[in-house]
């Protein structure tokens, strides 16, 4: 039975795609918006080349400004900062109020190269890393199975590909996996059968899942899940 259900908000992954800099004010004060709501769970910041992009270039300071700004005895949420290499690890691992490290692993070859320039074993050794020095510093990983949904490289896709993923990093002991829509190819018959196949590869595992729509679909691609999870087949 499903113990709870757990909703990432994700303003960084909206941001970053925009062409005009957001202040770092307004950042530090839609993300305070969002603590004092009561968001426990936020995709932040990340930690990546401000030369590939400009919009994360202020993460440091955005987490900085914003323990700064929180009323004293407000309780930090999970604050998760994405990095793609371990120069952005060491400086998520030094930033304070990121408890999070979140790595996109890609299963398109064309994709990985294109996004970090690395190979599926250069990648694979850095959720090694990402794995060892994260629990080391006492923070937590979650790692994203990029193009989880498939892809339009006309590249070899599957569910197969999925599940000896998610077997794999159950095998190294990744805690948390969160299966990315990463450029939408989603459908909610997609969704579906994607979950029917790995579902029994993720007992111990805490599985999520990362949808990118537009407002007309939203619901109709959650709400396969909703249902799983309503009717107690997602497992905690």
């Amino acid at each position: 039975m499903v113990s709870e259900t757990k909703l990432v908000e994700c303003p960084r992954d909206a941001w970053q795609g925009l062409p005009d800099f957001i202040p770092t004010g307004d950042k530090v004060a839609y993300l305070r918006e969002l603590i004092l709501a009561g968001f426990w769970h936020i995709d932040a910041v990340s930690f990546v080349a401000p030369k590939h992009v400009k919009q994360m270039a202020d993460s440091e300071e955005v987490m900085a400004r914003l323990v700064a700004s929180l009323p004293n005895g407000t309780t930090l949420p999970e604050i998760i900062g994405i990095v793609v290499n371990e120069k952005g690890l060491q400086r998520a691992l030094s930033t304070p109020g990121v408890s999070t490290i979140g790595y996109p692993y890609s299963i398109s070859a064309y994709f990985r190269r294109a996004n970090a320039n690395m190979t599926r074993a250069e990648s694979r050794q850095l959720v090694e890393t990402l794995q060892r020095e994260t629990k080391a510093a006492n923070k937590e990983l979650v790692i994203y199975i990029s193009m989880a949904f498939g892809n339009p490289y006309d590249e070899p896709w599957g569910p197969e590909i999925v599940q000896d993923t998610l077997d794999w990093l159950k095998a190294i002991r990744v805690a948390t996996v969160s299966l990315a829509d990463t450029v939408g190819t989603a459908t909610p018959e997609l969704v579906h059968d994607l979950y029917a196949h790995v579902k029994d590869h993720v007992a111990g595992i805490e599985l999520g899942v990362h949808l990118h729509s537009r407002p007309a679909n939203a619901e109709a691609k959650f709400s396969p899940l909703m249902k799983l999870v309503a009717a107690g087949s997602i497992p905690p």
